[in-house]
């Protein structure tokens, strides 16, 4: 297959989405500065942005090196810092995919993640021990290191972060990016 068509089935895979967000839970929950989990679905949402778009993370997170490793695009992403395989679309409070409700829904009932209170009566998420074993296996595996690696590092940057800090430093940090109208996808 070519690198278009890839793209395209992979931003239709719940079962890529599902496993990203599962990873990035337990990388945030299993990193200090975090409380021991993922408080909130804009604190979702935005570091998922920050892992979906890696080549910006350095831009939104100070702690960041623009050189980490961690953040390495493949070769064939070089193109530009939102050509990305899963593209978000801007929204009320910025980068959004309107597949987390089914996503975290089908994390939850899998025995993945379980949910917990947040601050402010917020949603949080917790990674079960299942959902743990899962991701310390899938980044064993070649194809998702590179995942879990980048997760470890948005998560330890944005550490006693709340969402709203996030979403504040996007629009300040991405305001080119985030001017755009409700409902584009962030290209």
């Amino acid at each position: 297959m070519n690198d278009a068509l890839d793209r395209a089935l992979l931003r239709e895979d719940l079962a890529y989405h599902q496993t990203r967000v599962l990873i990035l839970v337990a990388s945030v929950a299993g990193t200090a500065g975090h409380n021991g989990k993922l408080d909130g679905l804009t604190k979702l949402a935005k570091l998922d942005f920050l892992l979906r778009y890696p080549a910006l993370a350095s831009t939104v997170l100070d702690p960041l090196d623009p050189q980490d490793r961690r953040l390495a695009l493949t070769p064939e992403d070089l193109t530009a810092p939102t050509d990305v395989e899963a593209p978000m679309t801007r929204y009320k409070y910025g980068p959004w995919d309107d597949r987390y409700y089914a996503i975290i829904g089908a994390l939850v009932g899998r025995g993945l993640l379980r949910y917990a209170k947040g601050r402010r009566g917020s949603v949080a998420l917790i990674p079960t021990p299942q959902g743990k074993r899962l991701v310390a296996d899938l980044a064993a595996a070649e194809s998702w290191a590179v995942i879990k690696e980048r997760c470890d590092a948005v998560a330890e940057a944005s550490a006693n972060m709340s969402g709203n800090t996030l979403k504040d430093l996007i629009y300040e940090r991405l305001a080119d990016l985030m001017n755009r109208p409700h409902r584009e996808v962030i290209q």
